[in-house]
């Protein structure tokens, strides 16, 4: 489990699965993400990153109140396996978040973020954390910005899983500090 000031990342539960169909699963969330996805692949992704955390790897938490416990969304680390990625880029670790429509603006996003970065270099001791989104998700990119991503405009790529208004994939480093 990872703590923040207002959240708790937590290993994923059996009833979140649910709670990820009905909350994150909308075309608003999902917009810059391929789009809504069936219950059975969102099941196996779930099952995946339970699996994944409870053996020590690489998964999504999620991301929970800390006052109430309500589950607010998802956030964690990931191999980056895209064959469309740029050579430099494939097999790093990636973070990613998404949270709830209803819990967007709050700065809840950041916060989860931030608490898996430092889990990623202060437990893991990753030298670098790969983000990506792409120029028609500017909340991404805001957030990246926030906490302390830069550019790299030469790995950016095109990637056939997304629509052309979600292409060029923009891609961002944090790199650990010594």
């Amino acid at each position: 489990m990872i703590e923040s000031q207002r959240l708790v990342l937590r290993v994923p539960e059996a009833g979140d699965l649910v709670w990820q169909i009905a909350e994150l699963n909308s075309a608003a969330v999902m917009r810059h993400l391929g789009g809504p996805r069936d219950e059975p692949a969102i099941a196996a992704s779930f099952a995946k990153d339970r699996a994944a955390l409870l053996n020590g790897d690489y998964g999504f938490w999620t991301v929970a109140l800390r006052e109430t416990g309500e589950p607010i969304g998802k956030c964690g680390l990931a191999l980056i396996y895209t064959q469309a990625a740029p050579e430099e880029i494939r097999g790093g670790v990636q973070i990613g978040w998404t949270l709830a429509e209803r819990f967007w603006g709050h700065g809840y996003a950041s916060e989860a973020a931030q608490a898996v970065i430092a889990h990623g270099f202060d437990v893991l001791g990753l030298p670098a954390i790969w983000s990506q989104t792409s120029d028609s998700n500017p909340a991404s990119t805001r957030v990246m910005a926030k906490l302390g991503f830069e550019r790299c405009a030469a790995l950016d790529y095109t990637d056939a899983d997304y629509p052309p208004e979600d292409n060029p994939t923009t891609v961002y480093r944090i790199t650990r500090k010594s």
